[in-house]
């Protein structure tokens, strides 16, 4: 999906690494983007406009990186954040997933699949609902409303991150049949993605967990291993 060149997205690139931090500039000015860089938290806190999306990496010399992406989530309410680290465990991922980052790339990276994560990230801050989709999604317990991004369970109101709601809402319109782990990475995160699809079995896990369900066997979201899940009816 190209830049509109009459409104480019502005990025933050929060990066210590100056070799890494000016080639990142510079590929992503070359893809049309607008980007300031800060080499420090200090640097990221002094930023003067909102950006589009920021690209934070953790392992800064003035201050932790999830500190300063609660600090920036605080100053810019609904910017997304994908976190750029070396750090890959499966709990890292979890833990700056949690803090309010939308999407975590381990460092090393390839710009191509960098570049698809960022288009996606826009496109999700961005997209309108088709009106024709507008209203409410029940299925028991759960409701579901599309245009205020809010859902509510047993009738008190539970907390989701974008990628947790879209997730709910692509699993929930087509209930009760399979949807591939390709398709729900081409709905919910970009139509050209490639590379690991861990992330979303970490937002999936993120789902049941605040859905109140203990364990996978006890969900309404049932795991076909090796191709992908679905959602169950209730009754």
């Amino acid at each position: 999906m190209p830049v509109d060149p009459s409104t480019p997205p502005r990025l933050l690139v929060v990066e210590d690494d100056e070799q890494l931090s000016v080639n990142l500039v510079r590929a992503l000015g070359n893809a049309g983007y607008l980007c300031e860089r800060a080499a420090s938290a200090a640097d990221a806190r002094s930023a003067p406009t909102r950006p589009d999306l920021v690209l934070l990496d953790l392992g800064l010399p003035d201050a932790d990186g999830l500190d300063l992406l609660r600090e920036l989530l605080e100053r810019w309410p609904g910017c997304p954040v994908i976190v750029l680290t070396a750090r890959a465990e499966e709990m890292d991922i979890v833990i700056g997933l949690d803090a309010g980052a939308v999407d975590y790339v381990p460092k090393p990276f390839r710009l191509a699949e960098l570049l698809a994560r960022i288009r996606a990230q826009l496109r999700s801050a961005e997209r309108d609902l088709d009106p024709a989709l507008d209203g409410h999604l029940s299925d028991g317990h759960l409701t579901v409303d599309l245009a205020g991004h809010r859902v509510w369970l047993d009738g008190a109101e539970i907390q989701l991150r974008a990628k947790e709601f879209d997730l709910l809402v692509t699993l929930l319109r087509r209930r009760g049949t399979v949807v591939t782990r390709e398709e729900l990475m081409s709905e919910v995160w970009d139509e050209h993605w490639f590379g690991s699809t861990k992330t979303l079995d970490v937002h999936i896990a993120a789902l049941r967990r605040k859905l109140g369900e203990q364990a996978a066997d006890e969900s309404r979201i049932t795991t076909l291993r090796g191709v992908g899940y679905r959602w169950e009816a209730d009754g």
